[in-house]
């Protein structure tokens, strides 16, 4: 069980308030992890707050992350707590979040010493990304070895 941290101002516009709004958050949530191409995983969300806590089993550590940063990048989403078990393991991934004037070929040249190597952070946050120019400031991005 761990603890992800975003940026609650940043992300996909869901809802206007979660405040006594956090059955239908819940459910938003659900649908939107599906609407980004994740599909229909075999997780329970709940909402208290700021915090999202996702519950379940999914097949691989790769679905996993894509569930957690579909959750966590939402607007009003500050937390999220990850109780998800993985059927089959795998080392886990790194995370960064955007700054201002980050693209992805500059976040590649500092996590691994290569602009050219920006496909490889696409291709691992598909379908959570829909075009390599299209980030934001503020959104966790899967970074793989």
């Amino acid at each position: 069980m761990s603890l992800f941290n975003f940026v609650k101002e940043a992300g996909t516009k869901l809802w206007e308030s979660l405040v006594g709004q956090e059955a239908q958050a819940a459910e938003s949530l659900a649908a939107h992890v599906a609407q980004v191409g994740l599909g229909n995983p075999n997780i329970q969300i709940s909402v208290e707050g700021e915090k999202v806590t996702a519950k379940g089993e999914v097949a691989t550590q790769e679905e996993k992350e894509k569930i957690l940063l579909a959750l966590g990048n939402v607007a009003g989403v500050a937390e999220v707590l990850d109780q998800i078990t993985v059927t089959t393991p795998a080392a886990a991934a790194r995370f960064v979040t955007v700054k201002k004037g980050d693209t992805l070929s500059a976040i590649a040249k500092a996590e691994y010493g290569n602009a050219n190597l920006y496909p490889k952070i696409f291709e691992a946050n598909k379908p959570l990304l829909s075009h390599p120019d299209k980030i934001y400031p503020g959104q966790v991005l899967r970074i793989p070895e």
